[in-house]
């Protein structure tokens, strides 16, 4: 009877850590959306007007998550060297806005690049844009 119980288990093995697999894979690596908090706030080239614009950065992966969120403070610098002076006639159409995006995800890009890589950073997304 023991043979017979060792034996039903010994076959149900392999079918157990494939199950375990599957569901790894269905999971898939870690996305998240890491918030650049607070808002930024820069002063454009026009006497008293200011952009203000909140960014979340796409991340692929909970080591680049984590690598994102350690180089935040180098990554905000450098987003309000790249914004600030910009004038408003530039920010006004929704492609001059994309552009600006772009412009974002490729300054972040090798910004993370210089310390570390930018693999896993995938994207830039502003969820506010005012100008004011």
């Amino acid at each position: 009877m023991q043979n017979v119980i060792l034996l039903a288990v010994l076959m149900l093995l392999p079918m157990l850590g494939f199950a375990g697999d599957d569901k790894a894979e269905e999971e898939g690596p870690v996305i998240e959306y890491v918030d650049m908090k607070p808002k930024f706030t820069v002063n454009l080239a026009e006497p008293k007007k200011y952009l203000l614009v909140n960014v979340q950065l796409l991340v692929e992966g909970a080591e680049t998550v984590e690598k994102v969120k350690k180089h935040l403070p180098m990554l905000r610098h450098e987003l309000i060297m790249m914004m600030s002076g910009m004038h408003v006639a530039d920010l006004q159409t929704m492609e001059q806005r994309e552009a600006l995006r772009a412009k974002t995800k490729e300054l972040i890009a090798a910004s993370l690049g210089k310390v570390e890589n930018s693999e896993g950073f995938k994207d830039v997304f502003f969820s506010e844009f005012l100008v004011n």
